[in-house]
């Protein structure tokens, strides 16, 4: 069995990209859903966030919610607002945010690869949220959320997906942020059997960002399994949605930490007690850490610069070498008595993408009384706890830019 292969997605019809493309359904509040959507009738959060078309309060997790996006998603094909292809491809998606731009191919990725590790994962899944992507799945037949995957170096790949990406894309839209997102159908046979051999090849991808969509395909390709036992693995369960990129393209921003308090210390003490392990300087600006094992620290409206000892830097391990466990081994947990990430109400985390700014608003507001600043995760080392079949710790990456819904989306025949 190939480790990809194309699909017959379900994507806007000509000239309705811009009236359907959606941020993930993850990143937006219903309450933001709902304003973003107000005015867009055919916007896809009508299907990614079905509670917005509910009375207010509405519970976004009941049996009423996934049949309003089954009915919203019904309306649309009828409506001619998405169209089914009449063929499988493999489609090139390219993200334009800026300076940076990344150009990758949608495929449908073997969910026998997923649970042989060839699909490789670096965190744990919660159980409600795997549950949500299920209903979401049944009630709707199709995966509308890609996975976003990285696939190692294979500069043959890059190549093709940069030539069938030559000239006006075939839908091209961009979401209320600027990021720009067009893409290219792979349609011609010779084509397609190549990308397909080629990610043979590969000796696993990576999730990088839909831990829970990918688990929860997974789960929804047992459950029809063992309703139709005669089926082989060619059905279109057994696959799942994914948006593969070469991993150097992908961009992680560093996702920070605040704290609410210093565990009864004063600043003072505090500073001295990171002198033990750190060489702790005062910075007259803010500090964004250029290498790994370097933080920055803002209180009492002031920054430092801390270096953790190189001897405590290098760590064997591939997750305790990450910043955001080296933070927690020798600050959040001895110092500050912070030590499970997922619980503790004492800690809060700011992705990159609000900048330095928002650490220091959150502090000076009195609500947050330190923050610090993180070198992101690199995908080489989000690859070698994947490898070493390890978990990151929770907020440890943060991608930008995101996928967009609604572009498309992967119908269980």
């Amino acid at each position: 069995m190939s480790l990809v292969r194309p699909l017959a997605a379900l994507r806007p019809a000509p000239g309705r990209a811009a009236d359907v493309i959606a941020p993930p359904y993850d990143v937006v509040t219903t309450d933001e859903a709902r304003m973003r959507a107000a005015a867009r009738p055919w916007s896809f959060l009508h299907i990614s966030k079905p509670e917005i078309d509910l009375p207010a309060g509405a519970d976004s997790h009941s049996p009423s919610a996934y049949a309003k996006a089954a009915e919203n998603l019904g309306r649309m094909l009828h409506s001619g607002i998405l169209v089914r292809d009449a063929a499988p491809a493999y489609y090139v998606y390219r993200v334009a945010s800026g300076d940076h731009v990344q150009t990758g191919v949608v495929t449908a990725t073997s969910i026998g690869a997923y649970e042989a590790n060839r699909v490789r994962k670096h965190e744990h899944t919660r159980p409600d949220k795997e549950d949500d992507r299920v209903r979401h799945m049944q009630a709707l037949n199709a995966q509308t959320g890609p996975v976003l995957v990285a696939y190692p170096r294979a500069p043959e790949i890059d190549a093709l997906l940069a030539d069938a990406a030559r000239g006006a894309p075939d839908t091209d839209a961009s979401l209320e942020d600027g990021v720009r997102h067009s893409i290219w159908p792979i349609r011609d046979a010779a084509r397609i059997a190549r990308v397909t051999a080629l990610f043979d090849d590969i000796p696993a991808l990576y999730i990088a960002d839909g831990h829970h969509r990918s688990a929860a395909a997974a789960r929804v390709a047992a459950a029809r399994r063992a309703a139709h036992a005669h089926r082989t693995g060619d059905a279109s369960y057994e696959w799942f949605l994914t948006v593969a990129f070469p991993h150097h393209e992908l961009r992680i921003l560093d996702y920070n930490r605040v704290v609410r308090d210093l565990a009864g210390m004063s600043l003072e003490t505090f500073l001295s007690r990171l002198g033990e392990k750190f060489t702790v300087a005062a910075s007259g600006a803010a500090v964004r850490p250029a290498r790994h094992g370097e933080f920055g620290l803002y209180a009492g409206g002031r920054w430092h610069r801390l270096a953790l000892r190189t001897d405590l830097a290098e760590v064997a391990d591939p997750a305790r070498h990450l910043d955001v466990s080296l933070l927690t081994d020798h600050v959040l947990a001895p110092l500050l008595g912070i030590g499970d990430l997922r619980t503790d109400a004492r800690i809060d985390f700011v992705g990159g993408g609000r900048g330095l700014a928002e650490l220091e608003r959150r502090v000076d507001s009195g609500a947050m009384a330190a923050a610090f600043s993180l070198y992101p995760t690199r995908m080489e080392d989000l690859m070698a706890v994947a490898d070493a079949d390890e978990v990151m710790p929770p907020k440890s990456t943060w991608f930008d830019p995101k996928l967009a819904d609604g572009l498309v989306s992967h119908v269980l025949d």
